[in-house]
């Protein structure tokens, strides 16, 4: 039987089991392998535990995440997209009993006399 596990396969087999794509289509990209045979190759290079090592790093860092905007004292309007380095919350003092700044309320709560009271207690001068 020949030996259909090349290095140069089982390295594109790593870089697409690491980017998440399907065992059906990284068999049809390699060609002459099986969905069964990627997964057992998978698995015997362990590849399997290292995806489910991430997804728990993800977790723990998504629960860090939700537990530091718990004890946020500032703004907590997200600024950017999470997961980018320049994602940021703005920080700005807070109105009493809302999670966000007056400028971000503003666009959180459209409702017109709640508006106006935000307006009023940072003193915005808007219509």
């Amino acid at each position: 039987m020949k030996n259909y596990w090349t290095k140069s396969k089982v390295d594109k087999l790593s870089s697409m089991w690491a980017k998440g794509i399907p065992a059906r289509e990284i068999a049809d990209k390699l060609g002459n392998v099986s969905r069964n045979a990627v997964i057992g190759k998978a698995n015997r290079l362990g590849l399997s535990k290292k995806i489910k090592e991430k997804e728990g790093i993800k977790e723990i860092k998504s629960t860090s995440l939700n537990s530091l905007i718990a004890n946020m004292k500032g703004c907590k309007w997200p600024i950017g997209h999470p997961g980018d380095e320049d994602f940021y919350f703005c920080g700005k003092e807070v109105i009493p009993g809302k999670p966000y700044c007056g400028e971000h309320c503003l666009i959180a709560y459209r409702r017109k006399d709640n508006n106006q009271k935000i307006k009023k207690f940072f003193k915005i001068n808007a219509d």
